[in-house]
């Protein structure tokens, strides 16, 4: 396993989550009985977006995550995310916090399945780095921690030879290999089936520096080819496209890891395969569409029941990834245990108050019996960091 892999998961999973909380924050509207009780603006928008990424690029943050390391548990890393989306004045309970993760991880574990080469996930990434900069381009000390965070990036990977880039494109896939949730938009466009396995094309451009197949040449000892002969590919494959920037500032040219979200779209997650018991596997296979059921609905009705509760002495943006409470709380009781987290719930109106809440929630995540050598530990640092934040 790649002991560079930390800072592109991460990174990659961390542009997925706040393309999904920008689409839908932008497309939020308030009924008119709400509004006189509270107004979720675009400025409330931004500094959702810029406290999270504030958070998420932290200079000391980032410097533990650049060691090389070990890819931390899925249960360390999802920790992570749930105190990164809490960094801001929303909250997010259980199982809107689940869904979201879901459409996280799946969005790039098909990135990465469809990558044209194992260096391409570079791309993807810069890709990735590259909206991030765009959500905080009118706050230049945000854009100055990004740069330097896409300047690291730069310098740890450009110079990567081939086979490292394989192995870190393996280790992405080992950690993915168990989760096959599907999700509507991936179903309507044909690349996934019901099962949340992703469909891999074969046809398209080729991958940089290499040829349409089709050609077998045979050459003799001294470097001269004496013999061509033809085959059919099986698939309708075209020459490559020209390589992508690896700069600070470039065409990427791969769209792999841009906002699919920019175009409002309804997507739907439905959990499958290993994710649930055999009996309610074979139950869901049998139904004839798997979109034909009421599933849960993210970008057409994500935070789509955003409230403002108001309390004596603190109040805080309720964000709820499902059309209404029950459908949440129907979501949260049918997920499988071994894909649920605790997740925290913050509330905060003040940045002085926000900030005393989340410390001292944060506070309490302190782990017991840690102990570096343990396997169970990994992610302690890390965590332990963030704590300080």
């Amino acid at each position: 396993m790649s002991m560079r892999t930390l800072p592109l998961l991460f990174i990659n999973l961390g542009g997925e989550m706040l393309y999904i909380l920008d689409q839908r924050l932008r497309a939020q509207n308030i009924p008119a009985d709400k509004a006189k009780k509270a107004e979720w603006t675009d400025g409330d928008r931004r500094r959702v977006m810029n406290d999270i990424i504030t958070t998420m690029f932290n200079k000391k943050f980032m410097e533990e995550l650049f060691k090389p390391q070990e890819l931390y548990s899925k249960k360390a890393l999802r920790t992570v995310f749930d105190r990164l989306a809490h960094a801001s004045i929303m909250r997010l309970n259980q199982a809107s916090m689940d869904k979201l993760y879901d459409l996280m991880t799946m969005a790039f574990k098909y990135q990465v399945l469809l990558c044209p080469r194992p260096k391409d996930i570079l791309l993807v990434s810069f890709n990735h780095m590259d909206a991030i900069k765009d959500f905080i381009r009118d706050s230049p000390s945000i854009l100055n921690q990004v740069d330097e965070t896409f300047r690291q990036l730069i310098e740890m990977y450009s110079c990567l030879p081939a086979g490292e880039f394989q192995l870190i494109r393996q280790t992405l896939l080992v950690f993915f290999q168990d989760m096959h949730i599907r999700v509507s938009i991936f179903l309507k466009d044909k690349v996934q089936n019901s099962n949340g396995r992703f469909v891999l094309p074969t046809s398209g451009p080729v991958p940089c520096g290499t040829e349409v197949p089709g050609c077998i040449r045979m050459f003799n000892s001294n470097g001269e080819e004496i013999k061509r002969s033809v085959f059919h590919s099986g698939g309708n494959y075209t020459s490559p496209l020209r390589e992508g920037s690896f700069d600070l500032f470039g065409d990427r040219v791969i769209k792999l890891g841009t906002n699919m979200y920019s175009v409002s779209r309804p997507v739907e997650t439905h959990m499958s395969g290993s994710s649930k018991s055999s009996a309610s596997h074979t139950k869901e296979n049998a139904a004839p569409n798997p979109l034909a059921k009421e599933e849960l609905n993210l970008l057409a009705r994500l935070m789509g029941g955003l409230d403002v509760k108001k309390s004596s002495s603190d109040a805080g943006f309720r964000v709820n990834l499902f059309a209404t409470d029950e459908e949440e709380e129907e979501a949260f009781m049918s997920r499988p245990a071994e894909l649920s987290y605790q997740v925290i719930n913050i509330q905060a109106t003040t940045d002085q108050q926000a900030n005393a809440e989340l410390a001292r929630i944060m506070g309490e995540f302190t782990e017991e019996a840690r102990s570096p050598q343990s396997p169970g530990s990994k992610g302690d640092d890390l965590l332990a960091l963030m704590d300080g934040l």
